[in-house]
């Protein structure tokens, strides 16, 4: 059973009982990513998510880190271009703990010196990391080529110049400024009931930083573009992504998006992964993805093949989602995608941390909940029109591209 509260200070709680479990998975998503961000702070709400593990005026980072060892817990965190979240899975027995903690976290961390000078390190080394692998950062890449100066196309880490530069009181000003309650859902799933809504507006009562709506960062839809972006570094394969503009997470055609992504490139049996990787053997990874965000979204395509490859297998790409485009769906792959989409969303939602990540997600980004009836029955109504829609937005002369070759 799904509960909903809206707090006084306007924070969000949503909760899931799940009486057949042992476990509680808590989460604290807030509405910032590196959308939210400046030019010149890009990478800011990253390096937030890491210093709120690293000591409150209660706890230091060592005592938070063994505080969840000891109970056989877990707790982590990521950074996306639009939310942040922080999140704990605990025995039932210990969500009291967990919960206070992580509020500690979001609400007094210290943000001490010279814990932030050693995250610096650390997270230019994660920096470094992600450069090393092509295959990652050629996503960063097609965002740039697509999105241009827009926030959407700047890397989640941000720079290296601008993780140097980053000061106490920069974190300070931007967790006021965006980490308010308005921003903010906690979203519960396990085995715990609805009283546990009144502990948790309690213990986050604490957090009533309110800003003046003019210094909030505004959120403009980016324009899409069609260029093409290359780098050369040492490695041994070439890396290519082609960038489609895709739909809004709210959009009444994200149904027949997930379902076009299927066939396209979306699973082992899709036309891309079949032709150029099983029936061609010009590829060990190819594959599609879609990624829905507030006002638009981007439909990316990657391969890693050889260098001498990479022209035959982008012109194969092409001829893929030409025939896709051209043609249609056949009927096999009309029904199959269909339950093929049911049955991985059904499967997807079998942990506490699945459905505290999906409840936080309709609560933040779509201020709605939709059961998995609902659900299934919205990808039973797609028709095979509204997937056409989809590959007609797939032409050739309207894609953003990325190429990452060996030198």
């Amino acid at each position: 059973m799904l509960h909903r509260k809206e707090c006084s200070n306007g924070m969000r709680i949503v909760l899931e009982e799940i009486t057949s479990v042992r476990s509680v998975t808590i989460g604290i998503w807030v509405k910032n990513g590196s959308r939210n961000e400046s030019e010149e702070l890009n990478g800011i709400s990253h390096f937030i998510e890491h210093m709120l593990f690293k000591g409150t005026k209660k706890y230091s980072a060592q005592e938070i880190a063994e505080a969840f060892d000891s109970i056989g817990g877990e707790i982590n965190a990521f950074t996306s271009k639009e939310y942040t979240c922080y999140y704990a899975k605990v025995l039932d027995t210990h969500k009291d703990m967990a919960m206070e903690i992580l509020a500690d976290m979001l609400i007094a961390s210290t943000f001490d010196q010279v814990e932030m000078e050693r995250e610096k390190k650390v997270v230019l080394e994660e920096i470094n990391m992600t450069e090393d692998t092509p295959d990652d950062i050629i996503h960063d890449l097609l965002a740039k080529s697509a999105y241009d100066n827009h926030p959407l196309a700047r890397p989640i880490l941000g720079s290296k110049r601008n993780v140097h530069q980053l000061t106490q009181a920069q974190l300070f000003n931007y967790i006021h400024r965006q980490y308010i309650p308005q921003n903010i859902v906690v979203s519960i799933a396990g085995n715990v009931d609805q009283q546990f809504m009144e502990k948790v507006e309690h213990t986050m009562s604490a957090m009533e930083y309110q800003v003046d709506a003019s210094d909030m960062s505004v959120v403009e839809k980016p324009a899409f573009y069609t260029g093409q972006l290359s780098q050369t570094k040492e490695t041994e394969q070439a890396h290519i992504c082609l960038g489609y503009e895709g739909v809004a997470v709210n959009n009444e055609l994200e149904y027949a998006m997930m379902i076009a992504n299927n066939v396209l490139g979306g699973s082992m049996s899709s036309r891309l992964f079949q032709e150029i990787r099983e029936k061609s053997g010009m590829a060990y990874s190819i594959f599609s993805y879609h990624s829905g965000f507030l006002d638009s979204g981007l439909l990316t395509i990657y391969a890693g093949t050889s260098k001498n490859q990479l022209p035959i297998v982008q012109e194969k790409i092409n001829q893929v989602v030409d025939q896709l485009r051209i043609n249609g769906l056949t009927n096999k792959e009309w029904l199959n995608s269909k339950e093929q989409l049911k049955g991985l969303y059904m499967l997807s939602l079998e942990s506490t941390n699945s459905k505290m990540s999906r409840n936080a997600r309709n609560e933040l980004l779509l201020q709605s909940h939709p059961s998995l009836d609902d659900t299934m029955n919205k990808i039973d109504q797609v028709k095979q029109s509204d997937v056409q829609a989809i590959l007609d937005m797939l032409q050739m002369d309207k894609a953003a591209t990325a190429i990452i070759s060996p030198k």
